[in-house]
């Protein structure tokens, strides 16, 4: 390589780099990334203390990667080249076998899982109704043949056997209702929930638990709401060269009267948003996303009322079950602080399900408000 040809590779780098930072610098921030559907980081705040222990340094780091132009293009890129240089796996994200993303799940610390199902059970001690516990295994355990070879990931069926061993609540078997339907779509190949077909199956789990009368699925028409979803797994992994989900109904929302409370007052809601299908975030369809409290009002008015101390995983889940109960109430932990045992003497709940999906219980910092 001749002297003036590095010269000029060297001028064209650095004029690519200026180039860059120039236009990163005049194009205004954005707040909120729809394709990696999160927030951005905002401009670091300069301080002795963030400067003396790092923090400074680390969210101006973050601050230049999520506001660089055509950001997307370059989380794209990296993605392609991990899979291009023989890796199975990008931000935690494994490329899976039939077109499927899958989230690595980590083993979690067996005392804090045990902490945590302390609380459920102090809970059931709480209240002078059943709870039920039921955690929902993720693709990673029920779709382990679709993962790469060798992949690690938590043995969440053995977890979960412990967990309920030692539990004094009523446990409910969602690993034993979904994993004899491993070869169907109970998961989204893009997204860490399950599809409405899981929720189906995860529902008579639930029924079937509480000695209830399970649902027939050929009584139902499925409805395809959208093909075009691509979930938190496709944000996360960078991946973009996937084809894109469907989400379906199967029980239809007449007859049932919803009260949402995204922001502690009273709304009317639904238990599908149309409107959530023109954005990213499309699971939000169901129920219309996140919210502390969400009433679901049925007209079997002669059955029981349930409680659902929930994740995100019930939003899909609840339409089954307003074929069951005359009310059902979704709860947040998240968001929501009231009491719960005051909230079950106070709406006359027939009985409580704690259900959450495997990941979300062993990292939520939430449930010791299962004890309130």
């Amino acid at each position: 390589m001749s002297k003036k040809f590095s010269v000029f590779l060297t001028a064209l780098f650095c004029a690519f780099i200026g180039g860059v930072t120039v236009i990163s610098l005049l194009l205004p921030d954005k707040s909120f990334s729809s394709l990696e559907n999160r927030y951005l980081q905002k401009p670091p705040k300069l301080s002795v203390e963030s400067l003396s222990d790092g923090t400074f340094m680390k969210d101006a780091e973050d601050y230049v990667s999520d506001h660089i132009v055509g950001r997307d293009f370059w989380v794209a890129a990296k993605a392609w080249s991990e899979r291009l240089s023989g890796k199975k796996e990008n931000n935690g994200v494994y490329f899976g076998s039939q077109d499927t993303l899958i989230n690595r799940v980590e083993t979690p610390d067996p005392a804090e899982l045990d902490k945590k199902v302390g609380y459920v059970d102090t809970l059931a001690s709480n209240v002078s109704v059943p709870v039920y516990f039921g955690l929902i295994p993720s693709a990673a355990d029920i779709w382990k043949d679709r993962l790469p070879k060798g992949a690690p990931t938590a043995d969440e069926r053995s977890i979960i056997e412990q967990l309920y061993f030692f539990t004094g609540a009523n446990t409910i078997d969602l690993y034993g209702a979904l994993a004899p339907h491993s070869g169907e779509d109970i998961y989204y190949r893009t997204d860490h929930h399950w599809t409405s077909l899981g929720a189906y199956y995860g529902a008579n789990a639930i029924l079937e638990a509480m000695g209830l009368e399970p649902l027939d699925l050929n009584s139902y028409q499925k409805t395809t709401v959208t093909d075009q979803f691509y979930g938190t797994s496709f944000s996360t992994s960078g991946v973009r060269w996937l084809p894109p989900d469907q989400i379906d109904t199967y029980v239809p929302d007449e007859g049932v009267k919803v009260t949402a409370y995204p922001n502690g007052a009273p709304e009317e809601g639904s238990l599908y948003v149309d409107s959530k299908l023109e954005v990213k975030d499309k699971y939000a369809y169901f129920l219309g996303g996140n919210q502390p409290l969400c009433v679901i009002e049925t007209a079997h008015t002669d059955a029981p009322k349930v409680l659902v101390i929930r994740d995100s995983y019930a939003d899909s889940l609840a339409p089954f079950l307003t074929e069951r109960f005359s009310e059902v109430h979704l709860f947040d932990l998240r968001y929501n602080m009231i009491s719960i045992k005051s909230y079950v003497e106070e709406h006359n709940i027939d009985t409580v399900v704690v259900l959450y999906s495997f990941s979300n219980f062993a990292s939520d910092d939430n449930l010791a408000l299962l004890t309130r």
